[in-house]
């Protein structure tokens, strides 16, 4: 493994209920990991598709909420899907999570792992930055997770669509000033769409935005109440706290 890999003790998410062995630096498991995952919805049964699931948080953390479902942790660096194999025993989940090292947009790659219109739930932090739009980070691992190809959202988004089967679920976070490219992406695929603004703090603009909705259905879109994630003195509101340490649902099913 690379230098800029070398994997620092195991990290330990939602009380430490959820074990992760990940980079010393580079890019790491962060707030939008957390909020993805509780952003999902409970599964019974079915496959969950992570997709860009760097060291397989998300998915690890949907495989133990969810007893019943299987779960495919997609990932193109082959360093991050090294370490997701890794955390797969570590959390006692071989029987039901496998990694997949692939393309998101390498169709034979999808259509060999059985992944096509396969999924009941796609979960998805599509990297942040397009093409060219800032300086990428001069560690190669934290430039992959943080800077889309060309295409942008848009392709990405319909990658992952093209996972899900026919009312299949789509949840994905990203920044709040792209919202209208996520929005483009899914118009005309996605239908009852709900919208969470996530912001900073009470009276700051939002910087995430958390979109779900189901493939295929003409319900109607629903713009929601924000969440607000720390209080004024820095600390996690009431509600963040118990979603970053619970993994309480953010959405009412």
């Amino acid at each position: 493994m690379a230098a800029n890999c070398a994997v620092a003790e195991v990290d330990g998410l939602f009380d430490g209920s959820l074990r992760l062995r990940q980079p010393a630096r580079g890019h790491r498991v962060g707030a939008d990991a957390v909020l993805l995952a509780a952003a999902a919805p409970k599964v019974t049964g079915g496959l969950i598709v992570d997709v860009g699931a760097g060291v397989g948080a998300v998915g690890l953390a949907l495989a133990m909420w969810n007893p019943r479902a299987r779960v495919v942790l997609l990932e193109k660096n082959p360093a991050a899907a090294a370490l997701a194999r890794e955390n797969i025993p570590l959390n006692g989940l071989e029987d039901r999570v496998r990694a997949v090292e692939a393309d998101l947009f390498d169709v034979t790659a999808r259509k060999a792992a059985n992944l096509s219109e396969a999924a009941d739930l796609v979960v998805t932090n599509p990297p942040f930055l397009a093409p060219g739009a800032a300086r990428a980070s001069p560690d190669p691992d934290r430039a992959m997770a943080h800077v889309l190809e060309e295409g942008g959202v848009e392709k990405w988004l319909r990658a992952a669509l093209s996972l899900l089967r026919p009312n299949g679920c789509l949840v994905a976070i990203h920044r709040a000033d792209a919202l209208g490219d996520l929005l483009a992406a899914t118009s005309g695929r996605l239908g009852a769409l709900r919208v969470l603004p996530v912001f900073p703090r009470e009276g700051e603009k939002a910087m995430r935005v958390i979109l779900r909705g189901r493939k295929g259905s003409k319900g109607p879109l629903a713009l929601l109440p924000g969440l607000v994630l720390h209080q004024a003195d820095g600390r996690f509101t009431p509600l963040a706290d118990d979603i970053h340490r619970h993994g309480r649902r953010i959405f009412e099913d």
